[in-house]
């Protein structure tokens, strides 16, 4: 599946979720709908995945753990807070380069507004058919 549809995916099972459920719930609460969402509608999603990098020819295994990595290639960081800081994009950038994946969304379910909550974060790479983010209707 190419990454611009896994991303429209997601992004519309994340703004019904927004809708029908608000701001107010724990993060973890907004990873587990949407993993059981993007399920329902064929996608492998792994929760909790974990990445492991090397620094100075020493390999760390619990260095950082993605929220969700959708069809293999697709990673969702999610946050339920007031507002994203710029860490957050960096953040996900990280886990971008150390995956080695040209895409990613961080969502913010704790925003007042679906669309001041959604981020997209590329990884050095131009190559994508929309800069901006679509709902299906």
């Amino acid at each position: 599946m190419e990454v611009e549809t896994i991303a429209r995916e997601v992004v519309d099972c994340a703004f019904a979720i927004h809708r029908d459920l608000g701001p107010g719930f724990l993060e973890s609460v907004y990873e587990a709908v949407l993993a059981k969402t993007l399920e329902a509608r064929g996608l492998h999603v792994i929760r909790q995945k974990a990445i492991s990098f090397s620094y100075n020819g020493l390999l760390f295994d619990e260095g950082f753990k993605v929220d969700l990595v959708v069809e293999d290639e697709f990673v969702v960081e999610l946050k339920s807070v007031e507002r994203i800081a710029a860490v957050h994009g960096k953040q996900l950038l990280t886990y971008l380069r150390l995956m080695e994946l040209p895409l990613g969304l961080l969502i913010n379910f704790g925003a007042a507004t679906f669309k001041e909550g959604v981020q997209r974060v590329v990884n050095n790479d131009t190559n994508f058919s929309a800069s901006r983010l679509r709902l299906h209707e």
